[in-house]
């Protein structure tokens, strides 16, 4: 007989056999996303961008290596070994096209904790003469730069697990808002800790809770130790910067390619701190010495991966935090996909592979990604130029860095953070759209300054989750209706035609940030499914319900058995009446529910929609349309529809004009009682004249047609029933307002 053991062996070598080289194919193409893109990428068209876009990125690689490196507290040129490595495994391995890995001020803040802690500056009066014999830099360098390096390796470790636990789906507890809070709480850290550079002074490394007050506190005590020749130069470095960019942005239409001010001013202040001897007249700090040339790899030192596990979980999920948002933003614009898990495991091997060769922690920066966005980069063929360029760099350009002033660094670190500092501005968007939100935002923004960004990020999560599960038991749930029989009610020989292509969704439960995500491409399948058919439904008294949300809604559409009708635009009813709880992730994934619908030719109404879900949706986002997208009830939703295609049939106009000197209202709500009105439909084209006789009145005016079937506002507005004649008219349509 078999053994256990045996019979497990038996079985696990049965399923290698039974793994087929198809099966191996799609697994690497699934996993190496280079193998998709590479083979197809056309040269001819996306080559020129993407070498334009390569420089420029090389550039400012280049730059924010050596400042964010400084901001790890460890030598500069190990940032540009953080800006070559990850770079090129991320291209092989990530799906974000417009996303560049290298280093990140966030995950370089954090890896500094530990730096500091375990090797800390006092150290390096008996260190820094010996010389390690590794790339001619001083043992305490080394020791400083295998801390870094070693939060880098457990980091990414940490990330590969997440992969392989799949935990890519528990993103959506991540919401905008904490993320918001989160970046900017960091972005003020990182200012503050470059503040020091920028004046001049000499202070010791402040960290812990509560530490961001007391480097103030620091500097107001000891402000009579600033240096006046290298605070003007950072102001002097900062208007510069600032200025220049907001008019690389103004005229970026105009000009193909931007002015790298970043390069151009460290090579001025180079120049001028060499010849001006700045670093010895003035006391300027300057870089120092930037040996040329790669390293060879070395592990990380594995004895301090016990004492770095704060730090390495703070990189593992604050750099992916940030750069899944980028990803995700970058496939939201250019209309493509971007799997959660595979990003965890092309962030984890960004930073596992490159801490072999004395690299920084790494993640994904919003500069980077807005430069490629400005420049026109089609593909992460930019990046691997850009790496290209960066290795001339190292080998050629490194030691004339020498010169370079400290604060000049600090100031491109600053400037670099605008995008994240002018999330301030997101605060008056959450107040009208989610005054609980805001609250999340500021209270997280509070926690990561006073503690760190992980800190800061784990209280928004935990406080998001327990906001919702207090918010979901107030909320009214609301059984799904027979919307044929309450709302849907039509004579099928007269409308059958009209209501081609209806769709009607019925949301009966809060959307929040817990099933927003569900929602959103639950609906796009049902929008999926329902265009692919173009006939008609068979049955007028069939009801499909899709479920939605996982029980959280529920989707109902009723038609009639029709032809099929290209002609027409599909539409999507969103019955919103059970819709009693929404945040700013709900109200979000509802607008790009609509822009995705927009280009997709369908047209998207709402009804029974509550005054705060349409303020909160017009305020986030741009919903100008020809036509009303918020009705009062779904009966009303499609008599807008039945007019808007009677009145493509014809040719012609389904509305009386109003006030000639003044434009019909947008919207008319219903006041007092309803009441019905008939309105006929002309074959003939252009403005044409009607007449009106006024119930219980003899007189009768005439009244021409204008382009805008919102005219019959102010009579309806006045409860007045109207009867239209004319001579001609092919159909009359009865509605109710």
């Amino acid at each position: 007989m078999m053994t256990g053991a045996k019979r497990k062996r038996s079985a696990v070598w049965r399923k290698i056999q039974a793994v087929r080289s198809e099966d191996i194919k799609v697994w690497c193409m699934r996993r190496l996303p280079i193998l998709k893109w590479a083979p197809v990428y056309n040269w001819k068209e996306n080559l020129l961008p993407d070498m334009v876009s390569g420089m420029m990125l090389a550039i400012q690689q280049v730059t924010q290596g050596l400042a964010f490196a400084v901001l790890s507290s460890v030598h500069p040129v190990f940032g540009l070994y953080g800006s070559f490595f990850p770079v090129i495994i991320y291209a092989i391995f990530g799906m974000g096209r417009h996303v560049v890995t290298g280093t990140f001020a966030l995950t370089s803040l954090i890896s500094a904790n530990a730096v500091e802690r375990l090797v800390p500056s006092a150290s390096a009066n008996f260190t820094t003469n010996n010389n390690s014999g590794i790339l001619s830099l001083s043992e305490f360098e080394m020791q400083r730069i295998g801390v870094a390096a070693a939060v880098s390796f457990l980091g990414g470790i940490i990330q590969v697990t997440m992969f392989m636990l799949q935990l890519g789906s528990a993103t959506f507890l991540l919401t905008e808002p904490v993320i918001s809070a989160m970046t900017t709480g960091a972005a003020t850290h990182v200012v503050t800790s470059q503040v020091k550079y920028l004046l001049g002074m000499k202070m010791p490394y402040i960290s812990g809770p509560l530490g961001f007050f007391h480097i103030y506190a620091y500097i107001f005590e000891n402000i009579g130790s600033v240096q006046l020749e290298t605070l003007l130069l950072s102001l002097l470095s900062i208007v510069v910067l600032v200025l220049v960019k907001e008019l690389n942005e103004k005229f970026q239409r105009n000009i193909k390619v931007v002015l790298p001010v970043d390069l151009l001013l460290i090579i001025a202040t180079s120049v001028a701190c060499y010849y001006a001897d700045m670093e010895y007249v003035y006391g300027l700090e300057v870089v120092g010495h930037i040996p040329d040339g790669l390293p060879s790899p070395k592990a990380p030192p594995m004895n301090v991966l016990p004492e770095v596990v704060t730090e390495a979980f703070g990189v593992a999920l604050v750099g992916y935090v940030a750069s899944l948002a980028l990803a995700q933003g970058s496939a939201k614009k250019f209309k493509y996909t971007v799997d959660d898990n595979q990003e965890f495991l092309a962030h984890g091997l960004s930073n596992v592979i490159p801490s072999f060769f004395f690299c920084i922690p790494s993640a994904a920066a919003m500069g980077r990604t807005a430069l490629l966005y400005s420049t026109g980069a089609k593909t992460q063929v930019a990046c691997l130029i850009s790496c290209v360029l960066i290795l001339v760099v190292i080998y050629a350009i490194g030691p004339m860095l020498y010169w370079l002033p400290m604060c000049v660094l600090a100031s491109i670190i600053v400037v670099g953070l605008k995008g994240m500092l002018m999330q301030f501005r997101d605060l008056k968007k959450y107040w009208n759209m989610d005054k609980i939100d805001w609250s999340i935002w500021i209270s997280t923004y509070v926690f990561t300054i006073c503690f760190a960004a992980n800190v800061g990020l784990l209280y928004g999560v935990v406080c998001t989750i327990v906001i919702v599960i207090f918010r979901f038991p107030r909320t009214k749930t609301l059984n799904l209706k027979n919307i044929k029989e309450e709302e849907y009610k039509y004579k099928t020989e007269d409308n059958c035609e009209s209501l081609n292509q209806v769709k009607i969704v019925s949301v009966n439960n809060p959307l929040v940030f817990l099933n927003a995500r569900k929602f959103h491409a639950d609906l796009i399948k049902i929008i999926q499914k329902d265009s692919t058919n173009s006939q008609a439904y068979e049955d007028a008294n069939k009801c499909e319900q899709n479920t939605l949300l996982c029980s959280f809604s529920n989707g109902s559409c009723h038609g009639e058995s029709l032809q099929s009708c290209h002609s027409e635009r599909h539409v999507l009813i969103l019955d919103c009446s059970g819709l009693n709880l929404f945040d700013y992730t709900g109200v979000s994934v509802l607008l790009q529910i609509y822009m995705d619908c927009k280009n997709r030719h369908i047209d998207v109404l709402l009804a029974h929609c509550k005054d705060s879900l349409i303020k909160a949706m017009q305020y986030g986002g741009n919903l100008e349309s020809e036509n009303p997208v918020f009705f009062e009830s779904i009966s009303s939703a499609i008599d807008a529809i039945q007019i808007h295609r009677g009145k493509t049939k014809t040719g012609s106009s389904m509305s009386l004009a109003g006030d000639e000197d003044k434009p019909p209202p947008r919207f008319c709500p219903g006041r007092g009682p309803r009441r019905s009105y008939h309105a006929a439909v002309w074959e003939q084209q252009g403005p044409v004249e009607a007449t009106v006789q006024l119930p219980g009145s003899q007189a009768k005016r005439k009244v021409s047609w204008s382009s805008k079937w919102e005219g019959l506002c102010p009579l309806l507005e006045q409860n007045i029933g109207v009867m239209l004649e004319q001579s001609g008219g092919m159909a009359v349509e009865q509605m109710e307002w």
